[in-house]
């Protein structure tokens, strides 16, 4: 408890900014057309409702106004090494983990960057990285957590709301000021070099973590076993004739 609160003291002094807006077609593209105005060391944008929200590649995310958090938030991480980005990810799908494990347990991160509870997918995050000078010039987090809406109406195959766990409504402000605190945190982690333990912690949270499980690439189905992601994003598995495979994003699915 004593050494939480020292890390209060020490978040307290990072310089975060928090814009509200009703409606736009996207934080991130929000935050893409602002940057020059975002000064502080974490830019917030929030909004009731995006039209054009959207995931990784052509996927979009449903929402029904007002009753989810739909947010980007972007930081400018110029002490991460360009070949070592993918710990940022690992730095902001543990900041939600944490925020959702504050109502209940059973969550874990879905390689590369969703949250689940069980099989059930609660939260998304689009990740825009801009390089400048061979460094991390800003880093934009789109994220999408699905808090009070009851019911799904979209083709997405898997997902779940705090309010279906949880059987009641969650004050969006509170999930929101939780997700800040919690990436302060990690972002203080990370200024501080300490990349190996926010690897360790990730991995430990990993869905699929343990156990065997099938899994789909361009050649078919396989059952692997999870070994472990890399800094820069890669993730490895264990077939079960023994053989080591590793892929990016897009490039392997998990069988659900």
């Amino acid at each position: 408890m004593e050494v939480f609160c020292i890390f209060l003291r020490i978040f307290a002094e990072m310089k975060t900014k928090t814009i509200k807006l009703e409606q736009t077609d996207s934080t991130n593209r929000w935050l893409r057309d602002h940057r020059e105005d975002a000064d502080a060391d974490m830019t917030v944008v929030t909004a009731a409702f995006q039209t054009a929200g959207r995931g990784q590649g052509t996927n979009t995310w449903e929402s029904e106004q007002g009753k989810n958090l739909l947010f980007s938030i972007m930081v400018r991480p110029v002490y991460v090494p360009v070949a070592r980005q993918y710990l940022l990810s690992m730095t902001h799908a543990l900041a939600l983990l944490d925020t959702l494990s504050c109502y209940t347990d059973g969550f874990s991160i879905k390689w590369p960057n969703d949250i689940y509870w069980r099989d059930r997918k609660i939260c998304g995050t689009l990740i825009e990285l801009s390089v400048s000078g061979g460094g991390i010039a800003s880093c934009i987090f789109g994220t999408g957590i699905d808090v009070n809406q009851r019911e799904f109406r979209s083709d997405a195959p898997n997902p779940v709301s705090l309010w279906q766990i949880l059987g009641h409504e969650v004050a969006l402000d509170d999930v929101l000021e939780k997700v800040v605190s919690h990436m302060q945190a990690g972002m203080e982690l990370l200024e501080q070099g300490c990349f190996e333990a926010i690897s360790q912690r990730y991995h430990a949270h990993l869905y699929r973590r343990e156990g065997w499980h099938l899994y789909r690439d361009s050649g078919g189905e396989f059952e692997a076993r999870l070994m472990r992601v890399e800094d820069d994003g890669r993730l490895w598995l264990c077939d079960s004739d023994g053989r080591e495979r590793s892929y990016m994003f897009k490039e392997v699915t998990f069988c659900l």
